[in-house]
């Protein structure tokens, strides 16, 4: 089966054949991984959180220190894709490349895929996760919270998870504080209370868990945000991740220790759902 894109929408283009080349080999994006992207689920042919998502594209961009995109441009793209792939439910990638250096303008690119298929089977079984040692990325030269192409570490870690056999992996700083998943944000629950570590740890503010935050407390549950060692999250009643493209996925093991079942990830994937398809 083909991983090539359903659809590609490129500034100063617009559609594109998916096979076609669209960067130059001397853009930054692709050289320095110095280019911004955000990457969403499409929900009966509407983009979830789409304008949030445009604004965090944003930021990224500023503290790439690239030139602020033109979100009707990018949302523009955007459309188009969707409607030549004729995919109801699908991911959509929008990336903001400087192209080469000394480019009079960066590019956008709008991508349209299907929704990988192992989703649902991790989401019914629960995955497994390492917990691998990372840097916090709170001082602001760090890039905290910004999302770029610069990639090779978050994959590596996904690599090193399937080495020690679990599905995905999540981090953990010098302190022993949990930190964020390569793309996803963690979660854990105790009792009734939600608990996810601060945005101050400088992890991502990625849109799920903004989703989730909003949802919560009409399911009858309070959260807590800060900084918590790894054994809290092992002795919680039930821990699971979020992110946009696989939403919400129970956590059944970390470091081989087996967590229990709960109801809160089935109950947050629910009204995920309802609130994306509304």
């Amino acid at each position: 089966m083909s991983t090539r894109p359903l659809a590609v929408a490129v500034s100063g283009r617009g559609l594109v054949d998916p096979a076609e080349p669209v960067l130059a080999a001397d853009d930054e994006g692709f050289l320095r991984g110095h280019a911004a992207f955000e990457t969403l689920r499409v929900y009966d042919g509407r983009p979830f959180r789409l304008a949030q998502h445009l604004g965090r594209l944003a930021r990224s961009a500023a503290s790439l220190g690239l030139p602020t995109p033109d979100g009707a441009e990018v949302e523009r793209l955007a459309r188009l894709a969707l409607e030549r792939a004729g995919a109801p439910d699908s991911v959509l990638r929008l990336y903001w490349t400087p192209g080469p250096a000394g480019a009079e303008e960066p590019l956008a690119l709008a991508l349209v895929s299907a929704v990988p298929t192992w989703i649902d089977d991790q989401r019914e079984r629960g995955q497994g996760l390492v917990s691998l040692l990372y840097p916090r990325r709170s001082a602001p030269w760090l890039l905290a919270g910004t999302k770029s192409t610069s990639y090779a570490v978050h994959l590596a870690a996904e690599a090193e998870a399937r080495r020690r056999g679990a599905d995905d992996a999540v981090f953990v700083d010098a302190d022993g504080v949990v930190l964020e998943g390569p793309v996803t944000n963690v979660w854990w629950r105790r009792d009734r209370v939600l608990v996810t570590p601060s945005l101050d740890l400088g992890i991502l503010a990625g849109e799920t868990r903004a989703a989730l935050l909003e949802l919560a407390p009409g399911l009858g549950y309070d959260v807590e945000e800060g900084a918590y060692p790894l054994d809290e999250l092992l002795s919680g009643d039930e821990a699971f991740t979020s992110s946009s493209v696989r939403e919400v996925l129970p956590v059944a093991a970390v470091d081989g220790r087996v967590l229990g079942r709960g109801p809160a990830a089935d109950e947050l994937q629910a009204a995920l759902r309802r609130a994306a398809t509304l």
